[in-house]
């Protein structure tokens, strides 16, 4: 029972080490404040002595993975909004749309109900 133990043990570890290595290669390239010759030296180092240099990468510019993913994600967005120009609608707009064409006559009961659940559903 304790071999079976340190086995999942030592998977899990493996499997957090794999995602930390690959969540500080990603932050690298993210990064447009490194020049490319940074983005090189940092990839090699992780690459080269990868331990020491996740370590190293943590400590030097950890800080920031947080920041630059957030300012990622506020990018993405704002991109996402510009490409529907003002189209979004909120649940229960698109609620009252369904329940008007349903009242009109083009949906029956059944497509009522599942436009409406996938409405709620998001």
């Amino acid at each position: 029972m304790l071999n079976a133990f340190l086995t999942m043990l030592w998977l899990f570890l493996l499997v957090l080490w794999f995602m930390l290595l690959f969540r500080v290669i990603t932050d690298v390239f993210r990064d447009d404040s490194l020049s490319g010759w940074a983005k090189a030296g940092w990839t090699i180092f992780v690459i080269v002595l990868p331990a020491v240099g996740v370590l190293a990468y943590l400590i030097v510019r950890g800080r920031g993975m947080g920041e630059r993913d957030i300012a990622s994600l506020r990018a993405r967005e704002a991109r996402y909004q510009a490409a529907l120009g003002g189209r979004a609608a909120s649940q229960a707009e698109q609620l009252d749309r369904l329940a008007a064409l349903k009242d009109h006559g083009d949906l029956t009961a059944e497509e009522y109900q599942r436009a409406k659940a996938k409405v709620l559903a998001g």
